[in-house]
Formats: structure tokens, sequence, C-alpha cells
């Protein structure tokens, strides 16, 4: 049996920027037992932005913490269990608007979470695209995270870049030099459409430190969109040192 229900909602309207970056920048954030998860041999991150909505927290919907927006930094890696890999994202930063969710998992999870005033707009461009706007307020200034998105949406398909990105169920945190956080995400496969004029205007450095600088200023590698669906977060479990699998020689 799974481990116990942390959290049900359902995320929506995901939006994700993805640019590639200096492997070495990301180390520092690299939990122990994992390793990079590469596509193409590419370290990727993403700055994502989405909806929270009708979410419980262990079964209660807490007033003014159901529907809210997010807007996080994550970047991708693997964990050897001792039989087989498993794909998941380590979040370097994370926004939200309420600041009783960020005590929460910074707590319970070692997450990276900070509360800012967030907003977000969706707007009919034509009868075939829409274009989603996500901003959050950062020393008196608006930044912005958008896209221009197809109405017209298709399944994810196998070995798709789309597939790399969206489907990993695993989450991963330092806990300690000797202790990785690690916690299942659970959801269906997501449903993807088409981007154009992908939009991010941030103070990079203020956010995430000037060594993103260069890499999150240029036009990014990739961009894509998913509708979305129910996703579960299970209570999470500590990997300690002692106890951790030896890496499989076979990446």
């Amino acid at each position: 049996m799974g481990k116990r229900r942390f959290l049900q909602a359902k995320w929506t309207n995901l939006l994700m920027l993805n640019y590639e970056v200096d492997p070495e920048v990301l180390k520092p954030y690299l939990p122990f037992a994992t390793v990079l998860d590469l596509w193409e041999g590419k370290a990727l991150v993403s700055m994502v932005g989405f909806l929270f909505e009708d979410t419980k927290v262990l079964g209660v919907k807490w007033p003014f913490h159901i529907n809210f927006e997010e807007v996080n930094l994550r970047f991708y890696v693997r964990h050897f269990d001792g039989e087989k890999w498993k794909r998941g994202a380590v979040f370097i930063s994370e926004i939200v608007p309420k600041p009783a969710i960020s005590i929460i998992a910074n707590t319970l999870y070692k997450e990276h979470y900070s509360a800012l005033p967030i907003r977000h707009t969706a707007m009919e461009v034509d009868d075939k695209h829409t274009q989603f706007l996500y901003e959050w307020k950062l020393n008196g200034k608006w930044n912005k995270l958008g896209a221009i998105v197809s109405n017209h949406f298709e399944d994810t398909q196998p070995g798709s870049p789309e597939e790399f990105i969206f489907e990993h169920y695993w989450g991963y945190n330092i806990w300690s030099d000797a202790v990785t956080m690690e916690y299942q995400v659970e959801h269906v496969s997501w449903q993807v459409a088409g981007v154009k004029e992908p939009v991010f205007e941030a103070d990079i450095a203020a956010l995430y430190g000037e060594v993103f600088v260069p890499f999150l200023s240029v036009k990014p590698y990739s961009a894509f969109f998913a509708k979305g669906s129910d996703v579960v977060v299970r209570v999470g479990s500590k990997i300690r040192i002692d106890q951790a699998p030896p890496v499989s020689p076979s990446l």
C-alpha cells in the first residue's frame, strides 16, 4: 500500500519554459543519491507557472488556501532505489501567495517556498489561441511568465521532449548532506498544446542568484503547456546515506 496522501489538488494550466544550463550550476542543489536527468545530453531547468485548484492538505480544505497560483524553478534528476530508476524533480525556488503554504512545505519537505503576491490571467487571442500570464511582485515590481497557447490539445507522446519535462513522478530535496527527502507525485499523463511567443521577465539575480542570469536571460530552449489533472502528493520518506543502494553502473 502506498504512503498516506499528504496533498490532493488539481494542477491546471501548466506553462513551462525550459532553459539549458551548465550542469555545474546545479551541483549545489543536487540531493544525495540522485544524478542529473539529461535530455539529449543537456541539463535543463524549467520556469513553471500553474494553478492549484480544490486543494486539500491531509484531507482538509483550509480556508483561503484552496485555489492559488504557483511559480517555480526546477530541474530533473534520477534516483536508483536498488531495483529501478525513479525520475524526479528538484525545486530551486517555489513562489506562492500564501505564507502558510510555504511554512508547511519548507518544514515538512525541506522545500524552498517563499510567499509573494501572485496573479494570473487567461485571455482569448483568437478562436485558436489563448494567452496565459503568471505575474508575481518582488521589490515593488511585477515579474512575468507567459505565452500564447494553442487551444488544441493532444496526448503526450512516448519519448517526446514533452514527456521528459512533464512526466517526473517523484520529488527530491536536500534534507542534509547525508539525507535526501523523497516523495511521490501521482497524476495521469497530461495532454499538451503548442506554445508560441514565450515571455519571461524577472529579476533573475534577486530570485535565483547571479549564477542563473546568463542561462535564464536568453530565449528558452523549449516551451510547453499542459492542461493538467487531479494530483496526489504522498507523505515523504528519507533516503539515508547508510541505507541507500549503490548506483547501478547502467545509466
